[in-house]
């Protein structure tokens, strides 16, 4: 395995319905089943859902659903809202009825406190994965690592619509190096639609507020790196600051960023159990993005034989 596809396996969870995107249910699933039997689908995480729209959603996919046993099913995230206990029984309504074919098997909330924390926890079962997002101002560090202490994987909001939604990059660098610190699973959503730091419109219509996002690429490199012990907070910063292409070397299984090193096998790592994915409503953009930049054709390239 490359170090590109270490890297970047399963990591954009599409969130098709949810803004600037806000595709209808039908247009959303069936984009995801595309993606699916895709080049890229080795890129593609779970669809993101809210649990109040599960039926609408097995409606509008069960025809695309693989029979039970003859595939792999749909792999769903569903967005708690404040009523808990109506969120998780249509959870396992439609795990239920769905079995085999698609399955609801992580659950999404917030939390600004411990109490939100406990709340969230008393009622999600064992075997859902449940991720909560927090605050990433003031220093949600406290709750980090009350998070870890639960056994609860963490979240953050990396942008939004406006320029006032996208973190600092101090305060992207601070949470991700607090999660490091605790061996914390986390995982992004919003604003990662494109790999490197970069000033792009906030939404899809012509006349939309352009700012500066950040990169998917910077994010998850910074994350790797503060795991391993390579870089402090302030590396950390830079990093997510960079805006070239040349920050980031590619070389086979070898990936080279800020003076470091990172094999293959440590990013499948990372991956796995740490830097999880990120909620994105656009899956086409990380991958031509990542196309423009050559990796992913360098990528191919370097996989046929000679």
């Amino acid at each position: 395995m490359s170090a590109l596809h270490a890297l970047v396996s399963g990591i954009v969870d599409y969130a098709g319905l949810y803004p600037p995107a806000s595709l209808p249910m039908t247009e959303a699933a069936s984009s995801y089943d595309s993606y699916r039997r895709g080049p890229d689908a080795f890129m593609l995480g779970r669809f993101v859902v809210g649990a109040a729209r599960l039926e609408e959603l097995a409606e509008a996919a069960r025809p695309l659903w693989p029979e039970a046993r003859a595939g792999s099913p749909w792999r769903i995230s569903a967005l708690l809202t404040d009523d808990l206990a109506a969120d998780l029984r249509r959870v396992e309504r439609f795990n239920a009825r769905e079995a085999g074919r698609a399955v609801v098997d992580t659950v999404e909330g917030k939390a600004a406190n411990v109490p939100d924390l406990d709340r969230l926890r008393g009622v999600v079962s064992g075997g859902l994965t449940l991720y909560v997002e927090v605050p990433l101002d003031p220093d949600p560090s406290p709750l980090l690592a009350a998070l870890a202490v639960r056994s609860t994987r963490t979240k953050a909001r990396t942008g939004g619509l406006s320029a006032e939604a996208v973190p600092s990059p101090a305060a992207l660098a601070r949470f991700l190096a607090s999660c490091a610190g605790l061996r914390l699973p986390w995982k992004a959503t919003a604003g990662l639609h494109h790999p490197l730091r970069s000033l792009r419109p906030f939404t899809y219509a012509p006349d939309s507020p352009r700012g500066v996002m950040h990169g998917f690429l910077n994010v998850f490199v910074a994350a790797a790196l503060l795991l391993a012990g390579r870089i402090d907070v302030p590396a950390a910063e830079s990093l997510l600051r960079e805006e070239g292409g040349e920050a980031f070397l590619f070389d086979g299984d070898r990936l080279l960023a800020s003076g470091h090193v990172l094999e293959a096998r440590e990013l499948r790592a990372v991956r796995a159990s740490f830097a999880v994915s990120f909620g994105s409503c656009s899956f086409a953009e990380p991958v031509s993005d990542l196309r423009g930049l050559g990796l992913l054709a360098s990528e191919a390239a370097s996989a046929t034989p000679s």
